[in-house]
């Protein structure tokens, strides 16, 4: 099931809105074939392993319930049983309306041993994106931070480049491989004028560009709007963003996306909802530090991805976080730390939300 979970993995990033499914299938100890979830979601993982062996009388191991609805494909619950497998073991029942539970249901009918939430922690963190977005309704969202030893991102004013080291940054295209977007705010977008595709890393697909800007005050003649019919890129915005600014974005083949205001910006929650009615599960926010501010506020960061570099600034450079409005420690956000590892010169720190108590 590890492997099978792994091999899932590959899939994150590029298989949205489905979730990224591994598929294993031993019979006497011997891996027979494996497969995951191909780019665009589709073949599943089940018909990659079972189209590259005889299943007969096999164990097959899926980190997901096999689906049991008709879509572009047919059920894997039906391919399985097809196939004459003996016994399904899967690590998660998948929480989406038409299936919960009735994979399972379709396998034990038809005679096949089911044994079910092996592995279940590992799966549901790998899983996390595609889980949130049927049960919650948003994306997973991941927040990097690249800061010195003092926390700030930039000089006072706004150099940036570079912080961190080539071999962390080289890190960071490999975090924007395994989402599905790539979020940053206005003053970014504007200061930095990013590109944000990924690069040199050989791969062939690119994830979504959003930038929430409630003005849509960034000129659509920067990178972005250049390539936004290369790669694609999305504009969250207010209703009440000027018409000209809208008509300049949507001109270059971007993609504006109404959400609410606040009155202090956009609206987060109403901004992931509206990514996730768009098919997106896992979103990787690289600032700066006013929407990192927001998104903290509201409760919405997810995962934690701090870079942390040997240089100090001082306290006149830009805070890698905005004000958090905090009147008491005990109010902070909290995280636990998850994983801690050098990268090149800097230090990786990568940290898991700490969910409130219901």
């Amino acid at each position: 099931m590890r492997l099978a979970i792994a091999l899932g993995e590959r899939g994150l990033g590029r298989v949205w809105p489905n979730p990224a499914v591994g598929c294993v299938i031993v019979r006497k100890g011997r891996v027979l074939a494996r497969g995951w979830t191909q780019p665009g979601g589709r073949p599943h993982a089940e018909a990659i392993a079972l189209a590259r062996c005889d299943a007969r009388g096999a164990t097959a191991y899926v980190s997901l319930e096999p689906c049991a609805h008709h879509g572009k494909t047919p059920p894997c619950a039906e391919a399985l049983i097809g196939a004459g497998v003996a016994r399904v073991v899967t690590a998660l029942t998948d929480p989406d309306p038409r299936v919960a539970g009735r994979g399972h249901d379709m396998l034990r009918a038809a005679g096949i041993e089911v044994v079910e939430g092996v592995e279940a922690e590992a799966a549901a963190r790998a899983q996390a994106g595609f889980l949130m977005r049927v049960r919650e309704g948003r994306p997973m969202v991941t927040l990097k931070l690249a800061l010195t030893l003092d926390g700030r991102i930039a000089t006072a004013t706004g150099e940036s480049r570079w912080i961190t080291g080539p071999e962390a940054r080289r890190a960071v295209h490999g975090l924007r491989a395994s989402h599905d977007a790539v979020l940053v705010g206005a003053g970014t977008a504007r200061a930095d004028d990013p590109d944000l595709r990924v690069r040199a890393l050989g791969v062939a697909h690119q994830p979504v560009r959003v930038v929430a800007s409630a003005r849509l005050n960034v000129p659509s003649s920067g990178r972005l709007g250049a390539s936004a019919r290369e790669a694609p890129v999305w504009l969250a915005h207010a209703p009440e963003a000027p018409a000209e600014a809208q008509t300049a974005w949507a001109g270059t083949g971007a993609e504006l996306i109404a959400c609410p205001d606040t009155g202090e910006g956009l609206d987060m929650a109403a901004m992931l909802r509206a990514l996730a009615a768009r098919g997106l599960t896992r979103v990787f926010c690289e600032g700066g530090g006013a929407l990192a501010a927001a998104l903290l506020r509201a409760d919405l960061v997810d995962e934690l991805v701090v870079f942390s570099a040997g240089k100090l600034i001082g306290a006149e450079g830009r805070a890698g976080v905005g004000p958090l409005d905090l009147s008491a420690l005990a109010s902070a956000p909290r995280f636990d730390l998850a994983a801690l590892r050098t990268v090149g010169s800097d230090v990786l720190q990568h940290w898991h939300r700490v969910l409130s108590p219901k």
